[in-house]
């Protein structure tokens, strides 16, 4: 066949496309902002695929959607069609080389059922948080089984103005899926975020205009691409770190760098990670800097241990529990002396978070700017999940810098401003801090679950019950005979 020339409208470079249409990994979900060029990127991934021989199906859920990526490719492929080369149907949107499997083909996917009859060894589903989720579970993959095909998710986090014309019947179906490709081992998933911004090929004072009439949840959503959805049970909320966030860092009295890891072999790992706070005079903690990333030890070694010059810090922390003395040593074999503390979880994960989400309720810690992946982290984990990387380095950060290894226990809740507001006033406080002192003893406590008087003091007002594991709080201890519980005490002094 002749060459010809093949090219889209626009073939500037877009690094943050380049993530998505050169990556051989079979999944890839893309979540990226208005104007961010994930159509064009589309486009781009769906034309290479087609010329290497490959038979596209391209899925949106309106016309107005197709018709976009639609006329990038026929300008792409202008001159072997009017060569005769390619064979094109306006009507089904299909360009093709006839007698062979060579092709592509756009459809709009409203409903799952109207991609049905087809099959395609790379499958692209644009704005995918508006479609049905049977379009992929039920309809799409099963086209990718006989070869064992590629899928490109596309989408951009709902909104309250796009939650109203979804089709889907979770509205964070698509959130969930790049959830799942972040959280992927196997390397059959990859996860790319890019913000409207990341486009270098839009106008900054345009999109500055667009965005002035936004509310801060929709430039979240639309154009900085984040899934703002706080999820129920967590201890952490969008408000609460919007309400305390900080557009630059005071000058800190003291830095430190806080490691996470998460394997102990010399292969790439789970995410460690790497994170940078400090503390000013007025005792307020501030998140400075997120360097998480999936490595090796030697390289997230180099990032902990870099990040801790950079800053001029005075100490890197981090968690033994899963790498013991191996930490130590590959911090220690990239520079011996830095200031290192081996800190090692002998709590449980809720008893060593509430302290923290408490300073944060305080107004006590704030981010430094915004940091998309730890927030989302810290946003969507419920106590008694797995607790991911980002969250326990920050939690092990703020520990160090805010806390000194103390417990908040009962007497700081009463003191921290927290009971004031549950119990209404301070002279309610007093009363219910006098009545606590006859239920302190574990014989006089009781595990909810199993009734049994044999339960071990975890701080941060939590008891663990040794008979059955069950973890409760010291305030819904039930009544053991010998005096009211915990509950009942706080809430007589509180009448």
């Amino acid at each position: 066949m002749p060459e010809f020339e093949v090219r889209l409208k626009s073939t500037r470079d877009h690094p943050k496309q380049d993530l998505f249409v050169n990556s051989p990994v079979k999944r890839k979900v893309v979540r990226a902002g208005r104007r961010g060029g994930k159509t064009t990127g589309s486009a781009i991934l769906s034309l290479k695929k087609f010329l290497a021989g490959r038979r596209i199906l391209y899925a949106t859920p309106t016309s107005d959607q197709l018709d976009r990526f639609w006329h990038e490719i026929k300008l792409a492929l202008q001159c072997p069609l009017d060569a005769g080369v390619y064979y094109k149907n306006e009507t089904e949107h299909l360009i093709e080389l006839p007698g062979t499997e060579q092709r592509i083909r756009c459809k709009t996917a409203w409903n799952a059922d109207m991609l049905r009859g087809d099959y395609a060894d790379v499958l692209v589903f644009d704005e995918f948080q508006l479609m049905n989720e049977d379009a992929w579970s039920v309809v799409g993959a099963p086209m990718l089984l006989d070869n064992d095909g590629d899928a490109i998710f596309i989408y951009t986090p709902p909104s309250a103005s796009t939650k109203s014309v979804t089709k889907a019947r979770d509205p964070r179906h698509a959130s969930k899926l790049y959830k799942r490709a972040l959280e992927d081992k196997s390397g059959r998933w990859l996860a790319i975020h890019f913000s409207s911004h990341d486009n270098p090929h839009i106008s900054e004072t345009a999109l500055a205009d667009i965005t002035g009439d936004m509310s801060k949840l929709a430039y979240r959503q639309e154009i900085l691409a984040l899934d703002s959805e706080d999820v129920p049970g967590a201890l952490w909320t969008r408000k609460l770190l919007d309400d305390t966030r900080a557009e630059r860092a005071p000058e800190l009295v003291r830095v430190v760098v806080a490691l996470d890891p998460s394997a102990t072999s010399t292969e790439v790992s789970d995410e460690c990670g790497v994170i940078a706070a400090g503390r000013d005079a007025a005792g307020h903690g501030y998140v400075l800097f997120d360097q998480s990333h999936r490595d090796t030890p030697a390289g997230w070694g180099q990032r902990g241990v870099g990040l801790y010059h950079e800053l001029h810090a005075d100490r890197l922390v981090a968690e033994t529990n899963q790498g013991g003395e191996m930490v130590e040593y590959v911090v220690r074999t990239i520079d011996k002396n830095v200031s290192y503390r081996a800190v090692h979880a002998t709590r449980g994960k809720l008893v060593r978070a509430e302290p923290v989400v408490a300073l944060y309720e305080r107004g006590l810690i704030h981010h430094v700017g915004d940091f998309p992946e730890l927030e989302d982290e810290l946003c969507t984990w419920v106590p008694g999940a797995k607790s991911p990387n980002r969250l326990d380095a920050l939690v092990w950060a703020m520990t160090d810098l805010m806390l000194h290894d103390r417990e908040l226990g009962l007497l700081s809740y009463l003191t921290s401003g927290r009971a004031e507001e549950d119990l209404s006033n301070v002279d309610k406080v007093q009363q219910a801090k006098s009545l606590i002192k006859p239920a302190l003893t574990d014989e006089q406590l009781a595990c909810p679950e199993c009734g049994v008087v044999l339960v071990r003091h975890l701080g941060n007002g939590f008891l663990r019950c040794q008979q059955c594991g069950h973890q409760f709080r010291l305030i819904d201890a039930p009544a053991v005979n010998r005096g009211p519980s915990r509950g009942e005490l706080l809430q007589k002094g509180a009448h």
